[in-house]
């Protein structure tokens, strides 16, 4: 079920007003958007005073799911990325890790200024890190007979999201950087292709939504591949199609 967020922030506002001060008649229409219930809500309009306790206590307990619902959702959302970053980034079966960077390595980088040489070097201790917190989530999410609550995940995944960014970053400096000019002129190959395929997702999702060809598919999510940090809209939608999975 997706959550309205802005009926949220209502109830949330509702619940932050000073108890005594609170409008009791726009608490019970909340608690009617919630629950559907007119008999309740009729009920509670007789004399709304008396059931001031009740709609607060509704009010709250609701607002407490509704939140951990869309930290769920954000959690989840999460987990899509770090799944991407880990087939990008640590899925190769390497015994010295380091090997994987020597093909990315300039064929100048010992004449290179020691700020963009110290780029190369830091995103092997940017992988390394990554390949560590991703088997530590591992560990916690399959532990047997165990469900690994949200709140034990998210710092793995915000980390792991965080240092893909900055693993990114550095590369496109390092690639970027113009020994001719001294400085850093980041190339837009990466970022043209992400924009082209977002483009495409946009434009053919319709059409796939009303036929959904084994051949439209492989084209979508092939282009979704190409999307540098989708949005959670785009997630959704892709997911909706079946186009991913979670």
């Amino acid at each position: 079920m997706k959550i309205d967020e802005r009926l949220t922030q209502r109830i949330k506002a509702w619940l932050e007003s000073p108890a005594d001060s609170r409008n009791l008649e726009e608490g019970a229409t909340l608690l009617l958007k919630l629950t559907g219930n007119t008999i309740m809500y009729q009920n509670i309009m007789r004399n709304p005073p008396r059931f001031a306790d009740h709609i607060a206590h509704e009010l709250q307990k609701r607002f407490n799911y509704r939140v951990q619902q869309v930290t769920h959702a954000q959690v989840e959302q999460m987990s899509v990325k770090v799944e991407k970053i880990a087939n990008d980034h640590l899925s190769l079966q390497e015994t010295n890790p380091a090997s994987e960077f020597k093909s990315g390595k300039r064929a100048d980088h010992d004449t290179l200024p020691a700020e963009i040489q110290s780029l190369y070097v830091e995103n092997l201790g940017i992988v390394q890190r990554m390949r560590a917190l991703h088997a530590e989530l591992r560990v916690i999410t399959n532990r047997p007979g165990m469900v690994c609550p949200d709140s034990d995940r998210y710092p793995f995944l915000k980390e792991l999201i965080e240092l893909d960014e900055r693993l990114h970053a550095n590369w496109a400096k390092y690639d970027g950087y113009d020994v001719s000019k001294g400085e850093v002129t980041v190339r837009d190959d990466a970022r043209a292709a992400s924009r082209k395929a977002a483009g495409f997702i946009n434009l053919m999702k319709g059409r796939y939504a009303k036929n959904p060809t084994p051949e439209l598919r492989q084209r979508l999510a092939a282009a979704f591949n190409l999307v540098i940090n989708p949005s959670s809209k785009m997630i959704d939608e892709m997911v909706g199609l079946g186009i991913i999975m979670r």
